[in-house]
């Protein structure tokens, strides 16, 4: 079986395993990058940002577990498609590398990237994770710093045959949905660290949304987020006729929580629906189907704020925020205890040390801990926690979060 040529592209940046690459082939005149984490999962000597700018043909392509990288391949994947033993694919893949090696000395060492000035900024456009033009685009992206096998680590357990979303979750649907809010910083402000504890932040939310571990569970109540998708047993259906005319219940729907930061009641799933321009207030259902979908809709929640002058969860977080006065008389400071009280307000915040806050900042710490930044970047207790915060938004009769 030859191999396919199914389309010219301008350069590739990826992995083994996203399926959109996975029995493709792609023939690029520009950069190609082979990330340092393929090369070490599948024993190829490369370095880091392997690039050429010559006509090459590149296959990301798991046969036998193998990465095929090389110039015109098909011999490689003809010995696969007949099932050769895996060591003689890996001798021919072994001399293709070796080919593309000796192109790449002399190759361009430009990097795939678009770089123009707009009045006197620098921006970037980065390809499909980072497309468009932005001042954020300049930086890293999330998959550059936080890859599959650091989301397996902070949730190892969310497959197991107790957990109740089998299946759902996956690397890929996250970073797909975090390449829409890139371009705006979501993951992408400052340098690497704060990068990187962002990530940490908005997952630590995730994981304490949707955790099924207990105090005796192996690996520890902390390793099993992305255990659910949607809640279990609702109570109700989550309809308020309060918002009748601007979001109104469609029939038979049932409004109760799902996603990687549950969504609750008709106002709340109307409203994500219009951001995301999708017909959420008829179909919530949605949100349990489309793993790529549900992270969109919770990242989209940490990007936004919940009322004009107020901080989103992101802005708070980074720094983008400026307290007021009387954010400072109310003891909000920029931090992660701050994305709490816009995400949850009164439910968590202002109540002293109390388990449902804990919960969360053990997320935050044990995630930070397993992607090698530390929890002692985590920030004073003050920063760290909304203990002693005043809510943004008090006293709603309903909560329009999850609790």
């Amino acid at each position: 079986m030859p191999v396919r040529r199914d389309e010219h592209v301008d350069y590739i940046v990826g992995h083994a395993n996203d399926p959109q690459y996975l029995g493709r082939s792609y023939e690029s005149s520009h950069p190609l990058s082979i990330l340092q984490e393929d090369c070490e999962r599948f024993g190829i000597k490369c370095s880091v940002g392997m690039r050429s700018s010559v006509y090459t043909l590149v296959n990301l392509h798991q046969r036998n577990q193998i990465l095929i990288i090389g110039v015109y391949s098909d011999k490689i994947m003809e010995a696969s498609n007949r099932g050769f033993s895996k060591m003689a694919v890996i001798g021919c893949l072994m001399v293709v590398v070796a080919m593309a090696m000796a192109v790449i000395v002399s190759a361009d060492s430009s990097q795939p990237l678009i770089v123009k000035t707009v009045k006197g900024k620098k921006m970037c456009d980065r390809g499909w994770e980072c497309k468009g033009l932005s001042i954020y685009c300049c930086n890293m992206t999330i998959s550059e710093y936080f890859q599959t096998y650091q989301f397996e680590n902070l949730f190892g357990k969310r497959n197991t045959p107790v957990a109740h979303a089998v299946g759902f979750w996956d690397y890929h649907s996250f970073i797909t949905a975090a390449a829409l809010y890139q371009p705006h910083g979501f993951g992408t402000t400052g340098g690497k660290l704060t990068q990187m504890k962002e990530v940490a932040a908005f997952l630590g939310h995730v994981g304490s949304k949707t955790n099924c571990g207990y105090g005796v569970a192996t690996g520890g109540p902390l390793a099993w987020g992305l255990c659910y998708n949607k809640e279990m047993s609702p109570s109700q259906d989550y309809c308020d006729d309060y918002f009748k005319y601007t979001y109104p219940c469609t029939p038979g729907a049932q409004y109760y929580g799902r996603g990687a930061l549950p969504i609750y009641w008709n106002y709340n799933y109307g409203a994500t629906g219009e951001a995301l321009k999708v017909d959420l207030l008829s179909h919530p259902e949605y949100i349990e189907q489309n793993a790529t979908l549900a992270f969109q809709a919770a990242i989209w929640r940490w990007m936004t704020p919940v009322k004009k002058g107020q901080p989103s969860a992101h802005d708070a977080f980074v720094g983008n925020w400026k307290p007021t006065k009387n954010d400072t008389l109310s003891k909000r400071f920029p931090g992660f205890g701050t994305t709490m009280n816009v995400l949850y307000g009164d439910n968590v915040c202002g109540q002293g040390d109390i388990d449902s806050m804990n919960n969360i900042v053990s997320h935050y710490q044990y995630y930070l801990d397993l992607m090698g930044v530390g929890r002692e970047e985590a920030g004073p207790h003050e920063v760290l926690t909304c203990a002693e915060q005043v809510p943004f938004n008090p006293s709603a009769p309903k909560s329009s979060s999850s609790s």
